[in-house]
């Protein structure tokens, strides 16, 4: 089914991207600590490396502060590394000042040569319990902020928190000419949409039952039209694919088989956003969700047991997988961030039995942000470079 307006009305590719898990540790067993898995340079490393060889193309590199890795720095260390993906790299609004942050960006942006996305991120700094409106008015300014950066030889803006006058951008130009980095973005309350629909270009989702995240879609674009603009629209999921569902139904059950309800709550309470309107939905959607944990066939919401943020999986066999995917771009998504425990393994299981199927893209490219002189190069069905 076709629910809204999208940036380009051929859906016949995607961007498939997978996870870098930079602020949480990886597992075997949800729940359950192993220090091989434990967030680090080197296991994130190979799984970005996992994922560029494979043909992803782009992975999402989140932001958190009690556990894990700083995202900007991994960012820069494995861009030399990897050879055709992009990044997304998650940048939290207010975290530096936003000319600091413009030049951190198109420093980046000129490292990779243009593979930069952003993940704009509206969350609660350490210590902080600001209220929805405020973080969102601080997120609202960075972004116009940093799109004059890119797009303007001068700097003039006067709001509520940050007042700059005549600051040259000649230090803050990104590598992409064209608008600079695509921003991706994800939210549910009405000050976010609102942020949304006005600036940003790729509008993520957590996992939902269809309906739900047809009727996401249809607010945020209710916002975009009111600016005269059009999105994107994306889809965060964890993922269990095997060559049956029963397979991958049993490996389900396996992952969290010794996951005690106090660590998984324990889990999810430590990161900065376990208060947010998107964590509450998700918990909903749980508690809704059959004995085994489907919300619908083929979502399992199991994940989310030791998990905050993204808390639900496809599990099926890869025609059940496909499936859903090609349902999911029926409705309109473009873009999809895949992951699973353990990165790795489930990487190298997608990459092989399902990625090969689809038809990928880079979204950057679609939007007309690489040069010319770097030309675009979709990756048709089964084809790597």
């Amino acid at each position: 089914m076709s629910v809204v307006p999208i940036y380009s009305q051929d859906l016949e590719a995607a961007e498939v991207s997978w996870f870098a898990p930079l602020c949480s540790d990886d597992y075997r067993l949800l729940g359950k600590p192993e220090d091989d898995l434990r967030s680090s340079w080197e296991n994130t490393r190979d799984i970005t490396l996992t994922a560029d060889r494979l043909g992803f193309r782009n992975i999402l590199c989140p932001s958190s502060y009690q556990v894990g890795q700083d995202t900007l720095t991994f960012a820069s260390a494995i861009a030399p590394l990897t050879q055709q993906m992009n990044l997304l790299a998650a940048i939290r609004c207010g975290e530096l000042h936003p000319m600091m942050l413009a030049r951190t960006v198109a420093t980046l942006d000129h490292v990779l040569k243009g593979r930069l996305t952003l993940n704009v991120i509206s969350s609660n700094f350490p210590g902080e319990d600001a209220p929805s409106p405020y973080r969102y008015q601080r997120s609202r300014e960075v972004v116009e902020i940093l799109r004059q950066c890119w797009t303007q030889d001068e700097v003039n803006y006067e709001g509520e928190i940050y007042n700059l006058k005549g600051l040259n951008t000649d230090p803050v130009r990104p590598y992409q000419q064209n608008g600079g980095p695509l921003l991706y973005f994800g939210g549910y309350s009405p000050d976010a949409l609102e942020l949304c629909g006005q600036f940003c270009d790729v509008y993520l989702m957590w996992p939902e039952n269809e309906e739900n995240l047809a009727q996401r879609m249809k607010d945020v674009n209710a916002r975009a039209e009111a600016h005269g603009r059009k999105l994107d629209y994306g889809l965060r999921v964890h993922m269990i694919v095997r060559d049956t569902e029963k397979e991958a139904q049993e490996y389900a059950e396996y992952l969290v088989s010794e996951l005690d309800d106090d660590k998984g709550d324990a889990i999810r309470n430590r990161a900065l956003d376990a208060k947010s309107l998107g964590v509450a939905l998700q918990a909903e959607q749980r508690k809704s969700a059959t004995a085994e944990g489907y919300s619908e066939p083929n979502l399992w919401t199991g994940v989310g047991r030791a998990r905050s943020g993204c808390g639900a999986a496809l599990v099926g066999s890869v025609d059940q997988v496909m499936s859903k995917i090609e349902r999911y771009q029926k409705m309109g998504m473009r873009s999809f961030i895949f992951s699973g425990y353990p990165h790795q393994a489930e990487c190298e299981i997608f990459g092989e039995k399902v990625l090969p199927q689809l038809k990928t893209c880079s979204l950057p490219e679609e939007y007309g942000r690489v040069p010319a002189s770097t030309p675009a190069t979709p990756l048709g069905i089964g084809e790597r470079k």
